[in-house]
């Protein structure tokens, strides 16, 4: 039997109270838009969709959840791709896309205070207009909101040198399930004042408590930025190549692995579907390429930095290296790239994995996914941010059967989870584990593992009303 209630026409009315009538979604063709997100076909319908305005009406919902046992699963933009904003017992969906106000942007140091319902590209382009600089660049930074990428710790090509979300944060108002409204931490650099509660709450995909503000530190913009192109003849010469670069001494801001076919569907797709010209091509007898950028505020520098590249990849099987040389060049270079899953996804259903191994062994892994691709009968597109080892995987559904595509195929996505365990890797960077990996995860944590976030969640969630069954079975 479920431990959840179901939600009667009384609790609806005590929630209109709250909330407003208008802010209170019951009706069907209203509620289907929160049923999925971008994660396969995946469809699990709410009883009601929620549009809060202010943390004190979240608080509000939350003690009334908690009383009755009714389930609440946080929703961003929807732009997920491990069903972790999906209604799996039904329930309430809590949708935050009234809290999208940048608060303040404070120069003097650099800090930002944001609502987790803004778009990250809006907070990128308001803080370069002060000089400043916002980098965790999530491929869906368009359209992804700043919640989502705290639930999940993205990072995005940027990630390589600057780090991820989690890098940048210093403070958080959040909500905890039982209804409490707390700020986790301080707006400093340091903090050494008892448990981390802002990191612990980064990464816990909407499973501990709900983020209404953020304080988010800043750098300086910079100034200049150069992007290279190296075409290699395999997928597995251009993985080799990666560690090279950084065994030269540079650093990248971006470096990003495609392999052919996920250039070719995403030009196609580009040129098709949303009618823009394209005029780059991959050589026929290249089979992958790195998109690289190099950024500072020093141009001789860089175009250094871009030389000492050339001289490390010689010993590898390489076309010629490219430079971007205008403004338009890299925008379609780097449109090609952000366009890749909605490419591969315009084509056919997929499986969308993110996972990652130290970068040297990201050769072995190329290898080891399209032999294991031949064994169960399924297509791949692997592209990803190389530099940091996080390896993107889209395993295509094309005219795979119903049977195979939740049995065999399943089968082996865990063959690919295994072999990312026995290279020192694991199953997410920056999608989460949501729903979509959860029966993976005793493949890289032990009971030990499970028992310590079992009994955090116990403690942030005595009821297990917040996004349950969520990274792992709460009971």
């Amino acid at each position: 039997m479920s431990i959840y209630s179901k939600i009667s026409p009384e609790f609806i009315e005590k929630l209109i109270t709250i909330v407003g009538k208008q802010h209170c979604l019951v009706d069907k063709k209203a509620l289907m838009p929160y049923g999925s997100d971008k994660t396969e076909d995946y469809f699990f319908e709410p009883e009601v969709v929620l549009k809060p305005g202010s943390p004190e009406e979240i608080s509000d919902i939350l003690k009334l959840c908690n009383e009755h046992r009714v389930p609440v699963t946080p929703r961003g933009a929807g732009t997920g791709l491990s069903g972790g904003a999906l209604p799996i017992h039904h329930g309430i969906v809590l949708a935050m896309e009234r809290f999208n106000r940048i608060l303040s942007i404070d120069e003097l140091n650099l800090q930002a205070t944001v609502e987790p319902g803004v778009i990250t590209q809006t907070l990128q382009e308001a803080v370069k207009e002060k000089g400043l600089f916002y980098p965790p660049d999530p491929a869906s930074k368009g359209s992804c909101f700043i919640g989502g990428n705290l639930a999940e710790n993205s990072g995005g090509p940027k990630a390589v040198k600057y780090g991820v979300t989690r890098d940048y944060v210093l403070n958080l108002e959040v909500v905890l399930p039982t209804g409490e409204i707390i700020w986790t931490g301080a707006n400093v650099l340091k903090y050494a004042t008892g448990y981390n509660l802002t990191q612990l709450m980064i990464g816990s995909e909407g499973t501990l408590g709900i983020i209404t503000k953020v304080v988010f530190k800043l750098k300086p913009y910079p100034q200049k930025d150069v992007t290279l192109l190296c075409p290699f003849i395999t997928s597995e010469e251009a993985c080799k190549a990666i560690s090279a670069i950084y065994m030269a001494g540079i650093v990248p801001s971006g470096m990003e692995f495609l392999e052919k076919d996920a250039i070719q569907k995403t030009k196609a797709y580009l040129e098709q579907e949303l009618h823009e010209k394209i005029t780059f091509e991959i050589p026929d007898e290249m089979g992958a390429l790195l998109l690289m950028e190099l950024d500072g505020n020093n141009e001789d520098m860089l175009m250094l930095e871009a030389e000492r590249i050339a001289t490390a990849i010689e010993p590898f099987e390489t076309g010629e290296l490219l430079f971007a040389d205008s403004t338009a060049q890299k925008d379609e270079l780097w449109k090609i790239r952000r366009n890749v899953s909605p490419a591969v996804n315009a084509h056919t259903v997929t499986k969308s994995e993110d996972v990652v191994v130290p970068r040297g062994q990201l050769p072995q892994l190329v290898k080891a996914i399209k032999a294991i691709g031949e064994t169960y009968g399924f297509e791949s597109v692997c592209f990803g941010h190389a530099g940091d080892g996080n390896l993107h995987i889209n395993i295509l559904k094309n005219d795979i059967s119903e049977e195979d595509w939740h049995g065999k195929i399943n089968e082996g996505i865990g063959m690919i989870f295994k072999t990312v365990a026995s290279l020192g890797g694991t199953l997410s960077g920056e999608h989460g584990i949501g729903l979509a990996k959860r029966d993976y995860m005793h493949l890289v944590m032990s009971e030990a593992h499970f028992r310590i976030m079992r009994g955090i969640k116990q403690t942030f969630d005595p009821n297990h009303i917040l996004n349950p069954d969520k990274i792992f079975k709460v009971r």
